[in-house]
């Protein structure tokens, strides 16, 4: 969803007509999952997909009809001989989709809003009504609520304007809704379905070698920000880190002391040498990082926490270190380390945990 952003913002701030396509509710096997989203323009174009097919051609053609009559509609499709015969998706699967146009005050004011918060990188929960009977309420309505699971504004077909009072949610839709510090999927209770946005996680990489190089570009593809920090200017370049938010070339004891750490914030201890590991961990170990990881040899971990000890970080801090770093999948490559580290940070992001990882070096 986030990569469509930019074309709704754009035609909300040139007040171009578009239509919202989200996918709420699936069951069974189907080409994309809940949250999945597709924008439709008057002239036929699209941009984003709800998996393809002949599902997605008639969403598209109802979405220009729904434009042109002014309302939205939960569309059902059963991917069975009608939605999937010459695309091979014949699987038996549901598809529900809300097919909306964003034309009126009030769709202007809530996908402005949903669009504003998720581009600053903000999370977000909304909760869409699709099913009346099971709800006892308007459908369809949307609900949006932010990363502290506070009401932030909703829209129904019964009203003419966006609303942002509290008594304006319906109970029922907020008694349902998980807190998304709990990085929850996207579910469906009572007739709602709850599609979250979660929020990215910075990524800071202290080494900018093969393997932080490596990590970097996997990672951007995993929705974190990369910062990367190196002491060579060249290592630290646009040009070697194209993807990454920021790129910051300095010494580690000046850079890291300063730098902003947040309780979002994953650090990935990777430079070049011993020494310059140490340093970065004496910096990193004790600023409340959701996370803090060290590459390298249980016999080197063991030598670097030592000394630590000796220079007062405290066992608690170093005892939360991930070291060894990266899931054991037997990796020999730089690639393959990448993955091996890459699927540890998913994992403890996504899980709260390391499901299979090696034990960590003890302090």
């Amino acid at each position: 969803m986030r990569e469509l952003l930019p074309q709704l913002q754009a035609a909300l701030r040139d007040r171009r007509p578009l239509v919202w396509c989200r996918l709420v509710e699936t069951r069974g096997s189907t080409p994309q999952k809940a949250g999945a989203a597709m924008l439709v323009f008057p002239d036929g174009s699209q941009a984003g997909t709800l998996g393809g097919g002949c599902v997605e051609a008639e969403v598209k053609r109802r979405a220009l009809a729904l434009l042109a009559e002014g309302r939205a509609e939960i569309c059902k499709f059963q991917l069975d001989s009608d939605y999937g015969w010459d695309d091979g998706l014949i699987c038996g699967g549901r598809m529900q989709v809300l097919v909306e146009p964003v034309a009126t005050p009030q769709s202007i004011t809530y996908y402005g809003r949903l669009a504003a918060l998720v581009a600053d990188g903000h999370a977000i929960t909304e909760a869409v009504v699709f099913d009346p009977e099971s709800s006892e309420l308007a459908a369809p309505a949307s609900y949006l609520f932010d990363g502290d699971d506070r009401f932030l504004v909703g829209q129904t077909s019964r009203l003419s304007t966006a609303v942002d009072k509290l008594d304006a949610c319906p109970t029922l839709v907020r008694d349902h809704l998980r807190p998304i510090a709990s990085r929850p999927r996207p579910y469906v209770t009572k007739g709602t379905a709850y599609l979250p946005v979660l929020p990215r996680c910075r990524l800071v990489i202290v080494g900018g070698g093969h393997v932080g190089k490596a990590v970097a570009d996997l990672a951007a593809d995993l929705e974190f920000d990369v910062w990367i920090v190196d002491d060579r200017a060249e290592f630290a370049s646009a040009e070697r880190f194209p993807r990454a938010q920021r790129r910051i070339s300095g010494s580690i004891e000046r850079i890291l002391p300063d730098l902003e750490i947040t309780r979002d914030t994953y650090c990935l201890i990777v430079t070049r040498g011993h020494n310059h590991d140490q340093e970065a961990l004496f910096h990193l170990a004790s600023r409340g990082a959701r996370y803090v990881g060290l590459i390298g040899s249980r016999r080197k971990i063991k030598l670097i926490f030592d000394n630590l000890l000796a220079a007062g970080v405290s066992r608690e801090s170093l005892a939360a270190v991930h070291a060894p770093l990266g899931i054991d999948i037997g990796s020999q490559t730089v690639p393959e380390i990448a993955v091996s580290i890459c699927a540890e940070l998913v994992a403890h992001r996504n899980l709260g945990q390391v499901p299979g990882r090696p034990g960590r070096v003890e302090v």
